[in-house]
């Protein structure tokens, strides 16, 4: 029969009642949760509160796995690793005909909304041109929120936080699903057509993914897709460094940077990578670049409508007088601090609104439409009513483009000026995000912007990029750091004026760098894929100084803007180093109880009962007298196997082995992951009495080598461990024989700094002073829990 002991827990805490636990933890996201090590929790994904859990990265060593196909012939070996490659060229293939068609939406119906817009403004019918620009845009919204709150709530915000998540071990239904895709795709498309100071970045990234994660599930009985090579990618693994390189693909196709996609799942999106890994991220990335700039010659001929004539993915700001000089480092150094600072604010600000937002939006889809269109409505005025602030500018003599610029796009908009004349402001505001970063990059453009609009669209941008993200949209963040910090960065070529040789175009370059590190706080990536995009290597050795700087100088003040939108949504996303106070204690310091035994022979009633009334994933498995001499433990079994087994009907009428009958009657197929679901349940499968009384034999279904770890090992080390593995569960076992063979699981909630300050109280000065970045927003945390709880 099973075995339920309590494990250790601090404080002498009594574990609660199945029921309760059940109960709190669908109510309470994981950093609240009892101390009950209960692994039901739940996390905001997208816009709704969703049940979250842990991935099995570990490969199950026991009896069947030795029926798997990585120890068959090698033909299987060959197809498996063909397979791979075919899928990458396929994720490449498709993220890059997405990316494509993305932007090819976006350029036309945006394109067509200014070409009207701007005709009516030629006729003077200022009125009619606000009416036709704002309810556009608040259509566009409208259509956009309706489809992410009633179709794929999943679907909104940037999905870097999601997927960042699940590559460090955390699943959450319906991210990846083909609704979601579908989703995000057009959600985006309306979204940054709406004029919303959002990106198509992030949710590329996220499209990429879902991509990668549809063709990796292992084939799908409910489309027919049950092609039997599929079965290799049955696992978590496989899916892992699929949805890596779907993740990378995402971002060389938002910005035609393969080089610099690669290296951003390689810096901030994996926790895990390896040289094959490398390899096959490359060649996915490679094939993405080919397929666009293939599409790209299409488009230039004329065949796409206004697509190829403004757009981020078009960049090409080569720049011939890239020289400088040694007087002007000092007003870099000063650009990439205040750069820094100013990153490190915007993050600050951008997790107070979205703990705003969170409380609106548990109101329900209503609330979370209603806010959305009030940005969109904000936005509009702002974006039309601030040119009118700016006085028009005579057009200059030496222009390479037409001016005043009449229709899509260019640096001299006539907004309302008279013949000869532009209006700066509207040149930056009355276009396209995209459009605006390229008039910012130009070079040879010193004069034709005014310091006094430069700081208006700086600080309009700066603020309605963090109203915006949040709301129930695809959004991302890369292309809104990116123009407030070319703003940033041309204001501040503009005060130092004739105290450097660098053009304001370069200046702007250099301040997107800077704010994106004091935001993002990457470098390699963010680095390669600016070059990328201005195709300048010769600024180079500016671009890694800035971006250095600005990552050090905000540090100091917070963590990276991904990290800040985890934690807000309640991610266990689990650090690449152990903080400081983690070395004062030992695993049993936070051990928790109850602790399900299971004994190799196990009654079939009791499996089910604790199937039930538990929501653990995993019970270790021991072997008593007369089985073995002494208590044992022989191993570890899934949640997920247990059901099959329970489903297949694997009995015994004796607590005897099962020989080579079990073999016979379940494959060792039977046991893979079923696809992107949560799999069968136990409460759906149907049992006799008779049935229940009999007995399944666990050993053949045991992972007979779980990684343990003795009682005594500091809590720090066992992260480690727990994180570059790949860990679900980390058994500890006691430090002196003669005691029962397991304490207890460690599972990833175990290292969450909220849950071992909750049981260490004293421990939480010392975690402070010792600057923990976690520790830093708690506080806001728990009020956004306690919205939650009131909302369930």
């Amino acid at each position: 029969m099973s075995v339920l002991i309590s494990a250790a827990l601090p404080n002498d805490s009594s574990p609660l009642a199945p029921e309760e636990a059940d109960e709190e933890s669908l109510s309470l996201p994981l950093l609240r949760r009892s101390a009950s090590n209960n692994t039901s929790q739940v996390a905001i994904v997208g816009s709704s509160v969703c049940p979250i859990e842990s991935l099995d990265y570990e490969i199950m060593e026991n009896d069947y796995f030795k029926q798997d196909w990585r120890h068959g012939e090698k033909i299987q070996i060959l197809q498996y690793l063909s397979m791979k490659w075919m899928m990458c060229f396929f994720i490449g293939l498709f993220v890059g005909l997405v990316g494509f068609c993305n932007n090819l939406a976006v350029e036309n119906i945006a394109g067509m909304k200014f070409v009207v817009t701007s005709d009516m403004m030629l006729a003077r019918r200022y009125t009619t041109a606000f009416l036709v620009f704002a309810s556009s845009n608040f259509g566009l919204t409208l259509f956009a929120g309706i489809i992410m709150a009633f179709i794929a709530p999943e679907a909104a915000g940037s999905g870097i936080p999601e997927v960042k998540a699940y590559l460090n071990g955390v699943d959450a239904p319906a991210i990846f699903s083909l609704r979601t895709l579908f989703v995000k795709i057009v959600g985006s498309i309306s979204a940054v057509s709406g004029s919303l100071v959002i990106g198509k970045a992030g949710p590329m990234v996220h499209t990429g993914a879902c991509i990668a994660a549809l063709m990796g599930q292992g084939g799908s009985k409910k489309y027919g897709l049950t092609w039997k090579w599929l079965k290799y990618f049955k696992n978590d693994r496989d899916r892992r460094d699929l949805v890596t390189c779907g993740s990378a693909a995402g971002m060389a196709a938002a910005f035609r940077a393969p080089v610099g996609g690669l290296l951003f799942a390689l810096e901030e999106m994996a926790s895990w990578w390896r040289s094959a890994l490398l390899w096959r991220a490359f060649f996915t990335t490679a094939v993405v670049a080919i397929v666009l700039r293939a599409l790209i010659d299409v488009c230039l001929s004329g065949k796409c409508g206004l697509f190829g004539k403004g757009g981020l993915i078009m960049f090409n700001v080569t720049s011939a007088n890239s020289a400088y000089q040694i007087q002007d480092v000092p007003p870099v150094l000063f650009l990439a601090a205040i750069g820094g600072i100013l990153g490190s604010l915007y993050n600050f600000l951008q997790d107070k609104v979205l703990q705003i937002y969170n409380r609106i939006n548990e109101g329900g889809a209503a609330y979370k439409i209603v806010l959305a269109l009030t940005v969109s409505i904000f936005t509009s005025c702002l974006l039309f009513g601030l040119p009118w602030l700016a006085s028009c500018r005579p057009c200059p003599s030496d222009s390479s483009e037409p001016c005043p610029t009449i229709g899509r796009n260019g640096n001299f908009k006539k907004f309302q000026c008279p013949p000869g004349h532009y209006n700066d402001l509207a040149s930056l505001f009355f276009n396209m995000n995209d459009d605006a970063i390229k008039n910012l990059f130009s070079k040879d453009t010193d004069n034709e912007f005014h310091h006094l609009s430069m700081l208006i669209f700086f600080i309009t941008c700066f603020f309605l990029s963090i109203f915006s993200y949040g709301i129930v949209v695809p959004a991302g963040l890369f292309v809104p750091v990116i123009v407030t910090g070319a703003a940033y960065g041309r204001f501040v070529g503009m005060l130092f004026g004739s105290h450097s040789t660098l053009n304001h175009g370069l200046f702007a370059v250099l301040g997107s760098a800077s704010l994106l590190g004091g935001s993002m706080r990457m470098t390699v990536s963010l680095c390669v894929i600016i070059l990328e995009l201005t195709n300048d290597l010769l600024l180079l050795p500016l671009m890694m100084l800035v971006l250095l700087i600005s990552k050090t100088v905000a540090d100091a003040f917070n963590g990276n803007i991904y990290d800040l939108i985890m934690r807000a949504k309640g991610f266990p996303y689990l650090v690449g180093h152990a903080e400081p106070y983690l070395r004062q204690l030992a695993v049993s310091d936070v051990v928790t109880g109850p602790l399900q035994l299971f004994n190799g022979f196990e009654k079939v009633s009791n499996i089910v009962h604790v199937l039930k009334t538990t929501g653990h994933n995993g019970f270790p498995v021991v072997d008593e007298p007369p089985v073995s001499e002494a208590p044992i433990l022989f191993g570890l079994i899934l949640r997920a196997h247990l059901v099959t087994l329970l489903k297949k009907k694997a009995f015994l009428q004796n607590p005897v082995p099962a020989g080579y009958d079990a073999f016979n009657q379940i494959s060792a197929d039977e046991f893979a992951k079923k696809g992107l679901d949560h799999g069968d349940r136990v409460e759906n499968i149907q049992l006799t009495d008779e049935e229940m009384d009999m007995f399944i034999d666990l050993h053949p279904f045991c992972n007979t080598s779980p990684y343990t770890v003795v009682e005594t090992m500091s809590l720090a080390k066992a992260l480690v461990l727990f994180r570059e593995v790949g860990l679900r569960h980390l058994l500890v076992i006691p430090k002196v024989s003669g005691r029962i063979p397991v304490v207890g699981i460690i599972t990833r909630h175990d290292f969450i700094p909220e849950h071992v300050l909750s049981l260490h109280p004293s421990l939480r000065a010392s975690g402070k002073d010792k600057g923990s970045s976690y520790l830093a927003g708690l506080k806001s945390f728990r009020d956004y829990i306690d919205v939650l709880k009131q909302s369930h």
